[in-house]
């Protein structure tokens, strides 16, 4: 077997990939593979090869977004409950590493450096990607459970259900 990393898309539809947290209509909600912010998470499009938001049609696309709308109210909810800190959520379509369509849900904090709490997640040093004190752990299973519980929670919810 593979690794489950070298297609994260693929890997998710075939219940491989162990950072899925919930399957939406229209994407999967996986929380990063690492956590320097706590709650990290993105929406992994459920189409296997593509590479940005425009490869899919427009009644897709808005589908699709309507699962990052859901994914980031959760993350915000659920990080706000884990830190009083928690400030608010950023939610990034990139794509410029990565070629498969995913949206970043960054919750930030009051207590990251003064110098990076009100810049792009992206200044921060390229090393968070590598150091292991950062890495999704055990650490991290109570948060993990309750993402996963209030993606599920808002997705029965009736604001949220795919109406279009």
């Amino acid at each position: 077997m593979s690794d489950w990393r070298s297609d994260r898309v693929r890997s998710a539809l075939a219940g491989e990939n162990p950072t899925v947290l919930a399957e939406l209509d229209h994407s999967f909600a996986v929380i990063g593979d690492v956590q320097w912010l706590p709650g990290y998470s993105l929406a992994l499009t459920k189409v296997p090869g593509v590479d940005r938001l425009t490869d899919l049609s427009r009644a897709e696309r808005v589908r699709y977004l309507a699962d990052v709308d859901l994914i980031a109210t959760a993350v915000e909810s659920v990080c706000s409950r884990h830190d009083e800190t928690f400030r608010r959520v950023n939610v990034e379509i990139l794509g410029n590493t990565d070629a498969f369509l995913h949206a970043h849900v960054w919750p930030r904090y009051g207590w990251e450096p003064p110098e990076r709490v009100t810049k792009p997640v992206w200044l921060y040093s390229p090393d968070r990607w590598a150091d292991e004190r950062y890495r999704l752990s055990p650490a991290h299973d109570r948060l993990r459970a309750d993402l996963a519980a209030e993606v599920r929670r808002l997705r029965g919810a009736v604001e949220f259900r795919d109406t279009l």
